[in-house]
């Protein structure tokens, strides 16, 4: 759909177009004043978009899921891949959890750990929907959630650990 600004006409389709092989060709290795050059634009164009859209640079990662039939697996690859902070439940360990503390203790746990994912840069989630919608709203930053199915779910699900490990290694630098 074309956009008018003032007394031009624009092509949003284009603009995303031009941003999509910028960043491809960044993801390749080539440099922005490269890329500025092929595609016609200002150096300093190709910095501010990264800017925009950068997410992480050294910061630290947290992972997060449940109900996960290869807990130990993925928690292992998290140790490998850098992850600063895991929690991954199947869907036994996650009633455990609930079941072993009274409401009180139970209320003071999560609050614990919302407030412990809340100093991490960025937050994987593997989960439900709905949990993923909670846990984007309490956090109120950068969120990935790989969505497990509809909630509520209740069995243990398979994650593909080389879906975990190429997005952790790409908020890598």
């Amino acid at each position: 759909m074309l956009r008018r600004i003032g007394d031009k006409i624009i092509n949003p389709q284009k603009i995303h177009k031009v941003i999509d092989e910028v960043l491809e060709m960044r993801g390749r290795g080539l440099s922005q004043q490269e890329i500025a050059n092929r595609v016609g634009l200002d150096r300093t164009v190709i910095s501010r978009l990264e800017t925009l859209g950068e997410v992480r640079k050294g910061g630290r990662i947290a992972l997060i899921g449940f109900p996960i039939k290869n807990c130990e697996e993925l928690a292992a690859l998290a140790r490998q891949e850098g992850v600063d902070y895991c929690l991954l439940l199947s869907e036994k360990e996650r009633w455990d959890f609930v079941e072993s503390k009274s409401g009180v203790q139970l209320f003071n746990t999560i609050m614990e750990i919302i407030s412990t994912l809340r100093s991490y840069d960025v937050v994987i989630i593997i989960c439900s929907n709905m949990r993923i919608k909670l846990i984007e709203a309490l956090l109120d930053k950068d969120v990935i959630g790989i969505q497990l199915g509809e909630s509520p779910i209740n069995e243990d699900k398979y994650v593909k650990p080389e879906s975990i490990r190429s997005i952790i290694r790409q908020l890598h630098f």
